[in-house]
């Protein structure tokens, strides 16, 4: 990653005139100078914008429905201009807004990919060059030369995806018009993310995915109402863009409020940089020093080592039902963190009800460092989930697994879910509940997060070898 800054967003205001009848636009225009804010009142979907993005970065922007992230990218885009404050990009930009963007809907494919390339800084040669790969990656087949008021929406971003990528950017926008993509152009499209990434451009997008900005991202940042509530390790964000999203409503503006404080007094927020690195291996670093009494690292014994302590366990607010003491034992009932690759353990809470509580299920999910989620379980389907649990009531939950995990550090989640007022939702949820290493395995074959039991086979076959006369 590097030291130079591709983009500079410094004090950044957008506002937008609302007015409340059809006919106070016309008024407001003829109003004299003195009576300009007579017939509209301002939405600020933007606030005191502060932040930079280096050359090498992949950014990713999570926020609820109307925080301003779509506006946030047209600026950096120079599809609007700012009220005030200023936004510097440094190197060609391609970007992927809203769906049909850049697009005339008249126009053929094929006409649009020429129209579209232009306005993204490439000649015609440039363009013919790329024709190609740009509908090769699309995939469209003959309509390419339909126009594309006849396209779904799916094939919209086939081919609008298609010209941005092969543009060669500095730095690519993403808005979230990828949602509406299949599952395979999808993979298709972040993994050319990816490479667009290694090769050293910049990348920004907005995904409500908390997985994939996890997975892709370096940084992330959280907007709320047109200001920024976080800015830093993917991982702390997205948990507490989480925490935001599924708090109760009357605690919400309390939990901004926090959020906003800690912007506000994070004097490295405008060049986040070095503090973001550090941030992001602050659990690795915390686990290297907890398991400081950890057994020789050859060792394969299963064991409880009292140093390995989550230092960023958060809960969701309680709707009458709380989690207890989520840990790991042996089928033995012997509790551990220190876990033998390939051998079977049990996750375990107390699930206790102060309300009663219906259509109860109870879950769990296991992450690593990062925040990638690698997998979890439920205890039955929607269908076949407790019908009603009485106040007072507390339920042993057991989740028994293998482990095939590669040695390393992760992270547990625990959960109940029930319905209220008809809609299935987290009567309790608690994030980085629990902790666990799996020990060093010296005999390990496998590659990657999970061991999938692949047995290698091979055989040298011999060349033809010329009798000698």
């Amino acid at each position: 990653m590097s030291s130079e800054v591709s983009i500079t967003v410094n004090a950044l205001n957008k506002s937008f005139p609302v007015y409340e009848k059809p006919h106070h636009r016309l008024l407001q225009m003829l109003s004299s100078r003195s009576a300009k804010h007579r017939w509209f009142r301002e939405f600020h979907a933007l606030q005191n914008i502060n932040f930079e993005i280096h050359k090498g970065e992949t950014v990713g922007i999570v926020g609820r429905n109307g925080s301003g992230k779509s506006t946030l990218l047209q600026l950096l885009c120079g599809t609007l201009t700012p009220s005030t404050g200023s936004v510097e990009v440094n190197g060609r930009i391609a970007a992927l807004l809203e769906l049909g963007a850049g697009f005339n809907p008249d126009f053929t494919g094929r006409e649009n990919v020429f129209l579209n390339g232009t306005v993204l800084g490439l000649t015609r040669r440039e363009i013919e060059s790329r024709f190609d790969e740009i509908t090769a990656f699309a995939d469209i087949g003959e309509f390419i030369d339909q126009p594309v008021k006849s396209y779904s929406s799916g094939m919209y971003v086939r081919l609008a995806f298609a010209v941005a990528i092969h543009v060669q950017p500095d730095i690519l926008v993403v808005d979230e018009a990828l949602s509406v993509g299949d599952e395979a152009f999808q993979r298709k499209c972040y993994a050319r993310i990816e490479r667009i990434r290694n090769d050293g451009a910049t990348v920004l997008f907005v995904s409500h995915s908390a997985s994939t900005v996890l997975e892709l991202c370096s940084r992330a940042i959280l907007l709320d109402h047109g200001e920024v509530l976080a800015i830093g390790a993917p991982k702390m964000v997205v948990s507490r863009y989480q925490k935001m999203l599924y708090a109760p409503s009357d605690m919400t503006a309390s939990i901004r409020a926090r959020y906003l404080l800690d912007v506000a007094s994070d004097s490295l927020l405008a060049g986040s940089h070095p503090k973001d690195e550090m941030a992001a291996t602050e659990d690795t670093d915390q686990i290297a020093g907890a398991s400081a009494s950890d057994v020789a690292e050859d060792s394969t014994d299963s064991h409880f080592d009292p140093g390995l302590i989550p230092q960023s366990t958060f809960r969701f607010a309680s709707h009458g039902a709380f989690i207890e003491d989520p840990h790991l034992q042996t089928t033995g009932g012997h509790r551990v963190n220190v876990l033998r690759a390939g051998a079977q353990f049990v996750y375990t809470y107390s699930a206790h009800f102060e309300r009663t509580a219906t259509s109860v299920r109870f879950g769990m999910l296991i992450k690593t460092v990062s925040g990638l989620e690698l997998g979890g379980g439920v205890s039955s389907t929607p269908m076949e989930s407790i019908d009603v649990v009485e106040a007072g009531t507390t339920v042993r939950v057991q989740f028994r697994f293998r482990c095939l995990l590669a040695p390393g550090t992760y992270f547990m989640n625990a959960g109940i879910s029930g319905r209220i007022d008809e809609e299935e939702t987290f009567l309790d949820r608690v994030v980085d509940a629990a902790l666990f290493r799996v020990a060093h395995d010296p005999e390990r074959l496998a590659t990657g997060f999970v061991d999938f039991h692949i047995q290698p086979q091979f055989e040298l076959v011999p060349g033809d070898v010329e009798k000698q006369p």
